[in-house]
């Protein structure tokens, strides 16, 4: 039987809202890690798509000149690769719902990262 690693670093806890606005219920959530599940995994590249009910995102690592490098490329008049290798971190697959709450979620904490005084940037809007 394998042990669960059970450092601070592998919970990871947080609040789940039910949604609802103010009559939301809010509830404590500690999530345990299971074979390294709590391992950082760094990337610099994101990837959304869709399915009937899903969202998949894709977390990948590029290195970071192979961007600038194609830009380079293109401004010059230079040949331009049809594809970038990269490695994929990790792929999250979200009922609709969650992805819902993530960006809810995500939105909240990039605007508290904002100074005072200073206005968030609008979403796009949703089709």
């Amino acid at each position: 039987m394998k042990k669960t690693n059970t450092t601070p670093m592998a919970e990871a806890e947080g609040k789940a809202s039910t949604g609802g606005g103010d009559k939301g219920l809010q509830l404590g959530i500690r999530l345990q890690s299971v074979e390294g599940s709590d391992q950082p995994m760094f990337s610099n590249f994101t990837m959304v798509q869709g399915a009937p009910g899903m969202v998949f995102l894709d977390f990948g690592f590029l290195e970071p000149n192979a961007l600038p490098s194609v830009i380079r490329a293109a401004q010059s008049g230079g040949k331009v690769p049809e594809a970038i290798g990269g490695k994929l971190s990790a792929r999250v697959v979200l009922g609709l719902d969650s992805a819902v709450q993530l960006v809810n979620q995500l939105q909240q904490h990039l605007r508290s990262l904002q100074p005072q005084g200073q206005k968030a940037a609008e979403a796009p809007a949703q089709h």
